[in-house]
C-alpha cells in the first residue's frame, strides 16, 4: 500500500499505517483494514489520495472478501478519478487492470474489453503497463476462443517490445503467440538462447519454451519423442529453484515481467510430467508426481487466489482420475470427479472450460462400472460441449467402444467409425489417437468373428504403440491378439501374446488387462495340460476379480455415483446416498 512518493498529511500516513498493519496481521484483520481506509474519505482528500484509496479498498475487497460489488464500485471510482490526473500511471493502470479482471470474473466481458482498450491507448508512454495490458486483453480474447484477435494483440506487443529495446518481453509475447502457432517456436527458441540477461528471467523463458514444446509433442501423442525435451524441462526447473531472485531490477521498464512465479512453474512441470506418464502408461509415476503437485498447490492456494492454480488442480485431477480408472480405483476416481465439480461450482469460467472433460470422465467411469446407457449419455453431452478436435476424437473413440459392447447399435457405430477412420482423413494428427482408432477397428472385427481383419488392425496398433512407447495400447492389443489366436486354436502363438501382455499390464498396472490376461492364461494352460500353471492363473484371476468387485461395490454405493445421471447445466451440489450397486460386474468377469 505504498503512497507513491507524495508528501501527504500525517493523518493520512497514520491511517495508511494502521490499514497496512491490519492487512498484514496473521491472520489478516480485513474488516479493520477497510475501516481505516474508509476513514480517509472523512478528511476530503485531494484527487490523488482519493483515487489511490479507492484502488486500495477495491484491491483489498477483491482479494480478501466476497464483496465483489463494493470492490467494483471502488475500482470504478479509482479509474474515473485517476484518468485526468497527470503522472499517476501506477494507480490509473492498476485500477484498469484489476477492474477488468473483476468484470471478467462477473462474466461482464463486454465491459472489460473497452476498458482495457482505453487503458492500452493511453499507456503507450509507460512500457511496463502498456505491455501488461496488452497481455491481459490478449488473454481475454484467448478465453473467448477469439485466437485471431489474441494473436494480433500479441504481435502488436512483440513489435512494441522490440521498439522499446526489450528482447526479453518480445520473447514472452512471441512465446504466448506460439501457444497457438507452431512455426513461431523455432524463432522463439533462437531468441531465448541468444538473449543475455537476468539468469532467472532467462531460465523462465526456457521453461516457457520447453513447456510449449513438450505439450506440442503430447498433443501429437508422441510419448517417446518428447522424452529429451521433457528431461531438459525438468533440469531447467531444478536450475531455477537453485537461483535466488535478483534484487537488481532491469533497467528497461518493459522487462519488468515474469511469465509465472517460480512456484507456479514447478507445479506446471509436475503437471506436464503427469500428462506424459499417463499417456505412456507409467501410472505409478503419474500418481507420485500428482501427489507432489497437489501438495504444492494446497500450500500455494493458502496464500494466492490466482485462478491459474485452480486450473492446474483441475487438469491434474482429470489425469489422475483416468489413471485410477485403469488401476482399478473407481471409488477414488469418483470422489475426485466430485472434487472437480466443487471447484467448478466456485468458478463459472473454470466450468465452461472443463465441462466437456468432466462429462468425458463421467463417461469413462460409467464404462468401468458397466453403466453403458449412462456412458453414452455422458459422451453425447461431452461431444455437444467441445470444439477441441483432439478431445472430440477421444470421446468418439470411447463412444464407439460403448456401441461395440452393446452389440445392437450398428448404424450409430458405423457412422462414428467413418469419422475416425485411421486409414483415411483421420481428423487429428495425434499418433496416440490414431493408434487407438486402429485398436477400436480391431475390437469390432474380433466381435464380428472377422479374425484376419482384426489381426491386421491390431498389428497396426502394435506397430504405432511400440514406436512411441504407448504401453497401455500395447498391452490391450497383445491380449486381444492372444484371445484371437486362442479362439483359432493356435495356443503357442496365443501364449506368446498373453504372457508379455500380462507383464506389461502388471507394470502399468492395468487391472482390466490383468483380469483378461489371467483368464486367458488359465484357459491356455488348461488346454495345454499345464495343471499347476492353470491353477496359479486361476488364483490370480480370482484375486483380480475380488479386487474389482469390491471396488465396484464401493464406487456404486457412494452418493457421488448419482453424477452419472447429470447431463445438463452446472454440476449438482448435493448427492443422495445410494442403497448399493445398481449395475452388474458380470461383463467384466
Amino acid at each position: 500500500m505504498a503512497t507513491g512518493g507524495e508528501s501527504p498529511e500525517p493523518w493520512y500516513l497514520a491511517l495508511l499505517g494502521f490499514a497496512e498493519h491490519f492487512r498484514t496481521s496473521s491472520p489478516p484483520k480485513i474488516r479493520l483494514c477497510v475501516h481505516c481506509l474508509q476513514a480517509v474519505f472523512q478528511f476530503k482528500p485531494p484527487p490523488r489520495i482519493e483515487a489511490r484509496t479507492h484502488l486500495q479498498l477495491g484491491s483489498v475487497l477483491y482479494h480478501h472478501t466476497k464483496n465483489t460489488e463494493l470492490a467494483r464500485s471502488h475500482l470504478e471510482k479509482a479509474w474515473y478519478i485517476s484518468q485526468p490526473v497527470a503522472q499517476f500511471e501506477d494507480v490509473k493502470f492498476e485500477a484498469a487492470s484489476l477492474l477488468s479482471e473483476l468484470y471478467c470474473q462477473q462474466n461482464l466481458v463486454d465491459s472489460a474489453k473497452p476498458l482495457l482498450r482505453k487503458a492500452i491507448q493511453i499507456s503507450q508512454q509507460t512500457p511496463y503497463w502498456h505491455c501488461r495490458l496488452l497481455f491481459q486483453l490478449a488473454q481475454l480474447h484467448t478465453l473467448e476462443k477469439d485466437l485471431v484477435s489474441a494473436c494480433d494483440l500479441l504481435g502488436v506487443g512483440a513489435e512494441y517490445a522490440r521498439v522499446v529495446g526489450s528482447e526479453y518481453t518480445r520473447a514472452l509475447f512471441l512465446l504466448s503467440k506460439g501457444m497457438e502457432v507452431h512455426p513461431l517456436l523455432t524463432l522463439c527458441g533462437q531468441i531465448v538462447e541468444n538473449w543475455q540477461g537476468n539468469p532467472i528471467q532467462k531460465e523462465s523463458l526456457r521453461v516457457f519454451f520447453l513447456v510449449l514444446q513438450v505439450t506440442h509433442y503430447l498433443d501429437a501423442g508422441q510419448v517417446k519423442s518428447v522424452k529429451p525435451c521433457l528431461k531438459q524441462l525438468q533440469q531447467c526447473i531444478q536450475t531455477i529453484s537453485t537461483l535466488h531472485d535478483d534484487e537488481i531490477l532491469p533497467s528497461n521498464p518493459a522487462d519488468l515481467f515474469h511469465w509465472l512465479p517460480k512456484e507456479h512453474m514447478c507445479v506446471l512441470v509436475y503437471l506436464v510430467t503427469v500428462m506424459h506418464s499417463m499417456q505412456a502408461g507409467y501410472l505409478e509415476k503419474a500418481q507420485k508426481y500428482t501427489d507432489k503437485a497437489l501438495m504444492q498447490l494446497e500450500k500455494l492456494k493458502m496464500l494466492d487466489s490466482s485462478p491459474i492454480l485452480s486450473s492446474f488442480q483441475v487438469i491434474l485431477l482429470e489425469h489422475i482420475i483416468m489413471c485410477r480408472l485403469v488401476t482399478g480405483h473407481k471409488a477414488t476416481a469418483l470422489q475426485e470427479i466430485s472434487q472437480i465439480c466443487q471447484l467448478c461450482q466456485q468458478s463459472p469460467r473454470l466450468f465452461s472450460n472443463h465441462a466437456a472433460q468432466l462429462h468425458t470422465l463421467l463417461g469413462l467411469y460409467c464404462i468401468s462400472v458397466n453403466c453403458m446407457d449412462n456412458a453414452e449419455a455422458q459422451f453425447t453431452t461431452a461431444l455437444r460441449l467441445t470444439t477441441h478436435q483432439e478431445l472430440w476424437t477421444f470421446i468418439v473413440t470411447n463412444l464407439a467402444s460403448v456401441y461395440i459392447r452393446e452389440g445392437n447399435r450398428h448404424q450409430e457405430l458405423y457412422s462414428l467409425l467413418e469419422r475416425i477412420n485411421p486409414d483415411h482423413n483421420f481428423p487429428v494428427s495425434s499418433h496416440c489417437l490414431r493408434a487407438a482408432a486402429f485398436y477400436i477397428r480391431g475390437l469390432l472385427s474380433f466381435f464380428q468373428g472377422r479374425y484376419n481383419e482384426a489381426k491386421r488392425f491390431l498389428r497396426e496398433t502394435l506397430k504405432m504403440s511400440n514406436a512411441e512407447d504407448l504401453n497401455r495400447l500395447t498391452a490391450c492389443s497383445l491380449v486381444l491378439l492372444g484371445h484371437i489366436f486362442y479362439v483359432l486354436g493356435n495356443h503357442r502363438e496365443s501364449n506368446n501374446m498373453v504372457v508379455p501382455a500380462m507383464q506389461l499390464a502388471s507394470k502399468i498396472p492395468d487391472m482390466s488387462v490383468q483380469l483378461w490376461s489371467s483368464a486367458l492364461l488359465k484357459d491356455l494352460n488348461k488346454a495345454c495340460g499345464n495343471t499347476i500353471d492353470a491353477h496359479e492363473a486361476a488364483q490370480m484371476h480370482q484375486n483380480f476379480s475380488q479386487q474389482l468387485l469390491q471396488d465396484h461395490i464401493a464406487a456404486c454405493s457412494l452418493p457421488e455415483h448419482n453424477l452419472i445421471s447429470w447431463t445438463d447445466g452446472p454440476p449438482p451440489g448435493q448427492f443422495q446416498a445410494q442403497n448399493g450397486p445398481t449395475t452388474s460386474l458380470a461383463s467384466l468377469l
